[in-house]
């Protein structure tokens, strides 16, 4: 039977921000158990913004109407783009398939990029390098990133020849038509410098990220590719899969995150740990549901 449910603006905003932050359903849910409200209520509440998000609709409030649907349905893996096989040929380039994870998505792979790529890349981006933003949550607005203290710059896709060769073939090897890449992103890790956990799916809290959803449709999964060797430090680490990735000269880490049901995968939540001494250079690419296409201005 539908009950009403009043919140308070606090609420509101704990829900949401937790939510906008990549927090799980799940998680928020039990954050409010703890608090004292009943499952059906947290529940319901939870659902109520994850479905109002998911809609790009305005958040509840003041109250919301419960219908007894659960919160969320526990994600569902569509078949992996990555092929199978302990080796992967893109591009006529033989790519190492180190180690697999099939739920969540994730494999660490060798011999990406070569050496000689690895070097061309720094060199074509690091003149172009700026502090990194993100976007933030409530105004979408291009911030400097207080969890991610690097620096960084974006290629267009197949700027130059250099940059094509590898666009074509992380796209071969992530099993996405070229066309729904976005710009290869190169970052830059200084020493003490780190990312804390996030999600690389894009959360529809702010007008921003609904407007790039709707041009190109959601992330769908992510490709790391490490152009040094970082003497200490520096891993890339799933904290609720307690699995760190070295950071070694033309190794990647791919995961997917993203189904055609419209569901994400909260379990892919990561973090780059602190670089201990030398310098990390990372090079990534994110796929998207749709071809790209880039905010205007």
């Amino acid at each position: 039977m539908p009950i009403r449910v009043d919140f308070s603006a606090e609420l509101k905003h704990w829900i949401s921000h937790n939510l906008a932050r990549g927090c799980a359903p799940g998680m928020v849910v039990d954050g409010m158990k703890a608090q004292g409200f009943e499952n059906h209520v947290a529940e319901g509440l939870v659902a109520a913004f994850v479905q109002a998000n998911a809609r790009g609709a305005a958040l509840p409030d003041g109250s919301v109407v419960l219908d007894g649907r659960p919160v969320e349905a526990a994600y569902q893996p569509d078949p992996g783009r990555l092929k199978p096989g302990n080796l992967v040929r893109a591009e006529g380039v033989d790519i190492d398939v180190l180690m697999r994870l099939q739920r969540p998505s994730i494999a660490v792979l060798g011999n990406v990029l070569s050496p000689d790529e690895c070097a061309a890349v720094i060199a074509l981006g690091a003149p172009r390098l700026a502090p990194s933003t993100v976007v933030d949550p409530a105004s979408g607005a291009d911030l400097a990133a207080p969890h991610r203290s690097s620096d960084g710059m974006f290629f267009t896709l197949c700027e130059n020849d250099a940059i094509a060769r590898i666009d074509r073939r992380v796209s071969a090897l992530m099993g996405w038509p070229l066309a729904h890449g976005e710009g290869l992103q190169l970052l830059r890790y200084r020493p003490g410098c780190a990312s804390s956990p996030h999600h690389d799916f894009l959360v529809p809290q702010n007008p921003a990220n609904r407007a790039s959803i709707a041009r190109s449709g959601q992330r769908v999964s992510t490709l790391v590719m490490y152009l040094n060797d970082v003497p200490a430090g520096g891993a890339t680490v799933f904290p609720g899969l307690g699995l760190h990735v070295t950071p070694r000269r033309g190794n990647a880490v791919h995961f997917e995150y993203a189904n055609q049901a419209g569901q994400l995968d909260h379990a892919l939540l990561h973090a780059g740990a602190p670089v201990e001494h030398g310098e990390k250079w990372v090079l990534t690419k994110w796929m998207r549901e749709r071809p790209f296409v880039a905010a205007k201005g």
